[in-house]
């Protein structure tokens, strides 16, 4: 840390820095609230979506000794993923993964010559790996979010603990120093007048 001048142009520089720190503060402290209700809102999702994957779990649990039939080359070929899309947002300046679609390979099939629960097992079989791609690109946000959080969080600390109050500290010496010299030449010129005074009256 640089040493502070005694003088009114430092004066001037750190007031003019306290200024600055103060106005820029309120910023960091909404981004620093507004990251931390998105992370909130993630954990949130989160919890729905793995409550989602359990019931998808257990509905295609129902149909699991069926997968060793004919038919179930085709459940597996219908639900490989072809392209997962999302789109990104800026969220408290982050560039943030939003999930919108999977596109699944097409049918090779034709119904009527498969058994009758293909169909209700590629549907519960896709939702499930949605629900997991969604949890994927969640967790991704929620990463993303609380190391943005975090550094925010540590310059509002900085900010409020370290770096105004050691610029108001820097001030207040500024001040005192600067009094100080001026009484001093208050006293300095008062004993010279006194001197002058005297000597006039001893001649």
């Amino acid at each position: 840390m640089a040493a502070i001048k005694y003088t009114k142009t430092e004066l001037r520089q750190q007031q003019i820095r306290l200024a600055q720190l103060e106005r820029y503060l309120p910023t960091l402290q909404l981004k620093k609230n507004l990251l931390q209700l998105e992370v909130n809102g993630v954990i949130g999702d989160l919890e729905k979506l793995i409550v989602q994957m359990n019931n998808y779990v257990s509905r295609v649990q129902s149909f699991q000794k069926l997968l060793t039939s004919p038919d179930a080359e085709n459940l597996f070929r219908s639900c490989e993923i072809v392209q997962v899309h999302k789109k990104y947002e800026n969220i408290a300046g982050v560039e943030i993964p939003i999930f919108e679609k999977i596109s699944f390979e097409k049918p090779s099939y034709f119904l009527f010559d498969t058994s009758f629960w293909l169909e209700s097992g590629i549907h519960g079989m896709q939702l499930l790996i949605t629900n997991r791609e969604q949890i994927s690109i969640q967790k991704e946000k929620k990463v993303l979010l609380e190391k943005e959080l975090r550094e925010v969080s540590i310059r509002v600390n900085l900010f409020e603990k370290i770096m105004i109050p050691r610029t108001c500290e820097n001030i207040k010496k500024i001040k005192i120093f600067l009094g100080d010299q001026q009484l001093a030449a208050v006293s300095q010129a008062k004993a010279s007048k006194r001197k002058i005074l005297q000597r006039k009256e001893k001649r």
